[in-house]
């Protein structure tokens, strides 16, 4: 079972979590990967090609509304303290 640490989350629609195992005497900040997930998102595209030379083309495509958008950004530039990095 995996433990998740949201970092913006929303009922119905795009929300980022990481997961919590690593080793925090190690790494101050969570080193794992950032997570969107999106619940019922409104426009998604999922691609996948095959070519003959077993090379493989995928893509993921989602909107997700700009205002939603900047609230995940936002929690994220929090969390992982880039406030700093934000100033000119």
């Amino acid at each position: 079972m995996s433990t998740k640490e949201w970092v913006s989350s929303h009922q119905n629609g795009a929300s980022l979590y990481q997961e919590c195992f690593y080793d925090s005497e190690k790494d101050e900040i969570n080193p794992n990967p950032a997570v969107i997930q999106a619940d019922n998102p409104k426009n998604f595209l999922i691609t996948r090609e095959e070519y003959l030379d077993d090379k493989h083309f995928s893509q993921l495509v989602l909107e997700i509304p700009a205002e939603r958008f900047d609230e995940i950004a936002i929690a994220w530039c929090k969390k992982r303290k880039l406030q700093d990095a934000l100033k000119d």
